[in-house]
């Protein structure tokens, strides 16, 4: 498995098809194995590229480094090593804060954002104030895997459940992530981010639910959110279908001349 020197780390990676490059960006709960249902239907038409987050997978951290505080410089690190100028990016959970930071720090770089079951940590107050005020009535005791699925998925497809369960365990013991959903960019730093922007959201969602994510669309101008009924926090494995033809139409048409 290839690794890229970035950092002062080994950032592991893979990348497949040929194209306009598409950038995945994972969760909390995952790494780049979590985009198994996405890489075989956009690699027919993208270059897919996926990589685990420092601290995820086998990208690991320093002692005591930096975490999270280098995911955008660390995302911006490995597109030079692989001289991509401009990406489209497809952020899940956690890797929105990733997303997003690009995105408002590398704006010609970045193509189109894609924020799935996140806000990309963006910091307005009334996210912030909202999401706190959801996650404050919630029972967080349950490990995270288990949380980011809705209950009816876990029921009638529990051999995926349990592969979900088996990703994240793939990972090393956790590092520190806490703020990663939310002090990030606000105000007329996103209010004049010219990127084309699509919220997905799943309508069972317990962790960032549709509520806050219309919140956070509304910082955005021009963004769009759509919401996928039957889903929890991770509608990109639940329900790739509905996942990849929404975010491949989106890309399509943020990729069209004149766009």
């Amino acid at each position: 498995m290839p690794k890229a020197p970035i950092n002062g780390i080994e950032i592991d990676y893979q990348e497949y098809g040929e194209g306009e490059a598409v950038v995945f960006c994972h969760g909390a709960g995952g790494n780049l194995l979590s985009w198994w249902q996405q890489i075989p239907y956009f690699s027919a038409s993208y270059r897919c590229i996926t990589f685990s987050h420092r601290g995820f997978g086998h990208s690991y951290d320093e002692p005591d480094g930096p975490g999270m505080k280098s995911f955008v410089d660390d995302l911006a690190g490995l597109l030079d090593h692989l001289e991509v100028g401009s990406a489209h990016l497809v952020a899940q959970s956690m890797g929105g804060r990733t997303a997003l930071g690009f995105a408002v720090e590398n704006t010609t770089r970045t193509r189109s954002l894609v924020l799935a079951d996140t806000t990309g940590g963006m910091g307005e107050p009334d996210v912030e104030r909202a999401l706190s005020e959801w996650r404050d009535r919630q029972d967080s005791s349950r490990e995270l895997a288990f949380r980011a699925l809705a209950d009816d998925f876990r029921t009638w497809n529990p051999d995926l459940a349990n592969l979900y369960v088996q990703i994240s365990r793939t990972n090393p013991p956790r590092p520190q992530i806490a703020g990663v959903l939310s002090g990030g960019p606000r105000g007329a730093d996103l209010a004049n981010l010219k990127v084309p922007t699509l919220f997905i959201v799943g309508e069972e969602d317990s962790i960032t639910p549709p509520h806050v994510i219309e919140a956070a669309s509304a910082h955005m101008p021009g963004s769009e959110v759509i919401r996928v009924p039957g889903c929890g926090h991770s509608v990109y494995f639940e329900n790739p279908a509905v996942f990849n033809f929404e975010v491949g139409q989106f890309i399509a048409g943020a990729a069209a001349p004149g766009a």
